[in-house]
């Protein structure tokens, strides 16, 4: 089997764009009773047109909604979900201390933890979650264009690794396993529903498996005697479930980064080599677009890990700071990555670049207020120039 390409693209992008300070007034007077939910939405349809058009004027394929009507990267799936419910004020004891961002919030400027949501019945997906935001984008692109929106999914792990033990009420679920298997099914219903609005392109926003290549998490898992590579394990299964029904021209997408809460904070360092022999070649992705902006996601070696009928989209530039990457240094690299790439399936450089796009490490704006980078767009047409300078179908 080939590599997915196109998508991804050769110039892509992670999919959350900054905020415009008009939605951001306007979501904030609707979480303040002061306009109708009519109302928001008017801005954010305004707001997507314009962005969406920007993004196909700079030459952006894979066109996102910016992720304009979530409040985090995140939300989507798990909020839409019965058997979820939020949690206020949750207590400290809930969450899981060796999560690096969980620890970094703590120990930073959150006395008290923000709301979250357990698993308080069996899982159920009773209504569409992402395919209003897919079905809106549609008209803003041809016909022939629909194929490649990227549409953005939230992690499936995402509370069970915050939570553990806590994460679901064991008279609702006695195991893990019955909690993952009805997770998945959640999934494989959403993706199938996508899939018949026009879908082809979708990319799971996973910081938490970047996690496992934190020397601190691993340390402290093994503390609470949790074996992190069986929970790995777990949750590559539990990818592999949610997605084994997809079609095979759908593009399957995961994105890893280290954190890029709002102001570019991150949460964790360490180089895939804890995980790249799992990552590449036991999970069914088609795509792994990976955070490569500065050395906290160490070197290209792990790269040689990298399948044949596997793509990877370097994350070579920055999206938390606003300083501009120097063209040829970005073609430079994407030559080096491409010489690992090469060494681990005896192939050459020109062969291995067919398995490889650009992009930034991350989206600009994980966190509604986004990061202080104003220049978005001369972002994204450096990821293109660059792109088009080192391969002819970019």
């Amino acid at each position: 089997m080939s590599a997915h390409v196109l998508p991804p693209f050769r110039a892509d992008h992670i999919g959350s764009l900054k905020r415009p300070a008009e939605l951001l007034a306007k979501r904030a007077d609707y979480d303040a009773g002061k306009c109708t939910r009519e109302e928001l939405k008017a801005v954010e349809d305004e707001m997507i047109r314009k962005e969406v058009k920007r993004q196909q004027e700079i030459g952006i394929k894979a066109v996102t909604d910016g992720e304009f009507r979530r409040h985090m990267f995140w939300d989507g799936f798990h909020n839409n979900l019965e058997g979820m419910t939020v949690v206020k004020n949750p207590g400290r004891e809930l969450f899981k201390m060796y999560v690096p961002d969980i620890k970094a919030f703590f120990e930073s400027h959150a006395e008290k933890p923000g709301d979250t949501m357990i698993c308080t019945g069996k899982l159920v997906r009773n209504k569409p979650m992402y395919r209003p935001e897919f079905d809106f984008i549609k008209t803003l692109v041809k016909p022939e264009e629909v194929k490649n929106i990227k549409l953005t999914l939230a992690a499936p792990e995402w509370y069970h690794l915050r939570h553990g033990e806590h994460a679901y009420n064991r008279e609702v679920y006695k195991t893990d396993d019955e909690y993952f298997g009805d997770l998945a099914k959640a999934y494989r219903e959403e993706l199938a529903d996508l899939y018949e609005a026009g879908c082809r392109n979708v990319q799971f926003d996973d910081p938490l498996l970047a996690y496992f290549c934190a020397t601190s998490m691993l340390e402290g898992m093994k503390a609470e005697g949790t074996d992190p590579a069986k929970v790995l394990d777990q949750y590559i299964k539990l990818y592999n479930d949610s997605i084994r029904d997809v079609p095979s021209d759908m593009t399957i997408g995961l994105h890893l980064c280290r954190g890029n809460f709002k102001d570019g904070m991150h949460f964790s360092e360490g180089g895939y080599e804890h995980i790249s022999k799992k990552l590449f070649n036991e999970l069914n992705a088609h795509a792994y677009y990976l955070e490569y902006d500065t050395e906290r996601a160490g070197g290209f070696e792990p790269l040689a890990d990298l399948p044949t009928n596997k793509t990877v989209v370097l994350g070579l530039l920055t999206s938390k700071f606003p300083q501009l990457e120097k063209k040829d240094d970005l073609v430079k690299r994407i030559h080096d990555a491409a010489d690992f790439v090469a060494k681990g399936s005896n192939q050459t450089r020109d062969q291995a670049l067919q398995r490889l796009c650009l992009s930034c490490q991350c989206g600009f704006a994980s966190h509604a207020e986004g990061n202080p980078v104003s220049c978005v767009a001369t972002k994204l047409g450096l990821v293109v120039e660059t792109a088009k300078a080192v391969w002819s179908d970019a």
